[in-house]
């Protein structure tokens, strides 16, 4: 004979979900804030959004083409190692191009590149004619950090092993990309870097060659950030904005340059903040943990002791 539960016993059946949670409420205000109150979606077709593990393989696929032995198969030989850097030029162009279209078609704007699949291909074919340059462009970073830190034993130790050399390969594919107008991608490529090393560079920002970041956890490049060659930067370095321009509406004004410019041979020591459209001047040392907000002429040294001892202003050391 089965026996119903007595109520308070701890054996009463579950309710059902619904009612546990008070679903077709929760469920209505939801249909309400996402169609009425709160919507952000465009009127129109409903499309899919660009995938960040579809966008991976991209980044996986022309790394391993710019550098087949190394993120490749270290196996290759000169018969079949061109074999492979076209094949993975192919997998990774036909993977982006599909997400260059789905990016435009999921913003929703036809002005957007890409918006078309006929122009989505022609801005992967633009893209893929730089990758011979860019690779020239990594190969100096990669010797910058093989100069810039005595720890480095190699060149394969930088390549596969440095979270700044992941970071600035990724940045330099996503600038190329958001140059070309695939904004949307590029911005979801710097996330990518970002989760996996720490090191978050807008796609926006000019770098110039022979880049190396020491470290890197914590580093902030700004968009409108403009760095010169042969620059160096250590842990937890913010390049940022001071202020937020305005309409007179007090709306954001978008892509009003706002962040530094770092001239050539310049070393920015770990926890340096450097904030606003100012110039470090070409050869400059910037200290650790200095907060700065203002210009700084040409081989200038600037420490925490030498920004307390001038009051209204830094007293700069020059060499």
């Amino acid at each position: 004979m089965r026996h119903r539960p007595v109520a308070g016993s701890g054996t009463e059946a579950p309710a059902p979900a619904g009612e546990r949670w008070g679903l077709d409420r929760l469920v209505a205000e939801l249909r309400v804030s996402r169609e009425e109150t709160h919507s952000i979606r465009k009127d129109g077709t409903i499309h899919r959004p660009p995938s960040r593990e579809k966008l991976a393989q991209v980044v996986s696929a022309l790394t391993e083409a710019l550098f087949p032995r190394h993120y490749g198969q270290y196996d290759l030989d000169s018969e079949n190692i061109d074999y492979f850097v076209g094949h993975r030029l192919s997998v990774g162009l036909d993977l982006l191009s599909d997400q260059i279209h789905r990016a435009a078609l999921f913003v929703g704007d036809e002005l957007i590149p890409g918006f078309r699949q006929p122009e989505a291909i022609e801005l992967t074919r633009s893209f893929a004619k730089e990758l011979p340059a860019l690779r020239g462009i990594l190969i100096s970073d990669l010797r910058a950090a093989f100069v810039g830190d005595p720890a480095a034993k190699s060149f394969p130790e930088i390549l596969i092993g440095y979270p700044g050399m992941t970071a600035i390969i990724h940045h330099r594919l996503a600038h190329l990309l958001y140059g070309l107008g695939a904004r949307l991608v590029s911005r979801l490529i710097a996330e990518i870097a970002h989760t996996a090393t720490g090191i978050d560079i807008h796609p926006g920002a000019q770098i110039g060659s022979g880049f190396f970041i020491d470290h890197g956890t914590g580093v902030v490049i700004g968009e409108t950030a403009v760095i010169g060659d042969n620059v160096r930067i250590y842990q937890a370095v913010t390049l940022g904005a001071r202020h937020f321009p305005t309409e007179e509406d007090g709306t954001l004004i978008k892509g009003d340059a706002r962040h530094p410019i770092v001239e050539d041979d310049v070393v920015i020591y770990a926890g340096a903040t450097i904030l606003g459209r100012i110039t470090i001047g070409q050869g400059s040392t910037i200290g650790g943990n200095v907060w700065l907000t203002h210009d700084v002429p040409p081989n200038s040294v600037v420490t925490q002791a030498t920004l307390r001892n001038k009051v209204g202003g830094p007293n700069l050391q020059t060499s």
